[in-house]
């Protein structure tokens, strides 16, 4: 199972006359939260006006987590309560994401049930081969149902909300137009933006187009 990378995701852009809601989600989403939980709080797009729902139904729901590699297929059928259950989820984390980047109290109730969902979580050895050649044992998520999925999303977000050093590396992107949660992994603990591609890169062009009509 091979979860998504940073550089495996859709354009960031929704369209302005998007129809909303949406009937599928799946053209919109994206993978650079640097950790599942984390791209997972990022199917709810812009988070810092409209607010867009990606997982638009349970066969989204399915399909989102076989896309994440959280699943090896995509699940035959996925209930609506399941569907209820991963947006509750889903929500909660990102309240804990955003009660970590602004240094406020955490909601009693948040915790609790991503502590609920850690039951889920279930982990195997995985036998696999690194690019160094060499044979490496590990572990990887037994996710053999949806709700064992979330478990696992959960396990990945009590991971990195409760450690020090996890917590000192969750963001949300600076830019002004965007709101997408991630996980900085730069060496030095800087970054700034969700994508050096899309908000990094626009943020430079106003920067030199404001010092151009100063200088005009």
């Amino acid at each position: 199972m091979q979860l998504r990378g940073l550089d495996e995701r859709t354009d960031l852009d929704l369209p302005e006359q998007l129809e909303l809601p949406l009937r599928s989600g799946a053209p919109y989403w994206y993978w650079l939260g640097g950790r599942p939980s984390l791209d997972l709080v990022n199917t709810r797009r812009e988070r810092w006006r409209r607010g867009v729902e990606t997982l638009c139904s349970a066969a989204d729901l399915g399909a989102w987590l076989h896309t994440a590699g959280l699943m090896d297929r995509v699940p035959a059928r996925v209930g609506r309560d399941v569907l209820d259950e991963a947006r509750a989820l889903r929500e909660a984390i990102d309240r804990l994401v955003l009660a970590t980047v602004t240094s406020e109290r955490a909601r009693r109730d948040d915790v609790a049930l991503v502590d609920e969902w850690l039951a889920f979580a279930g982990t195997r050895p995985q036998l696999r081969l690194a690019d160094s050649g060499l044979v490496v044992l590990g572990e990887r998520a037994a996710a053999d149902s949806p709700r064992r999925a979330l478990g696992v999303l959960a396990q990945d977000a009590a991971t990195m909300l409760g450690t020090d050093a996890g917590r000192a590396r969750v963001r949300i992107c600076a830019a002004d137009d965007c709101s997408a949660r991630f996980y900085d992994r730069s060496p030095a603990g800087r970054r700034r933006w969700c994508s050096m591609r899309t908000c990094g890169n626009a943020a430079k062009a106003r920067r030199h187009r404001a010092r151009a009509r100063g200088d005009a």
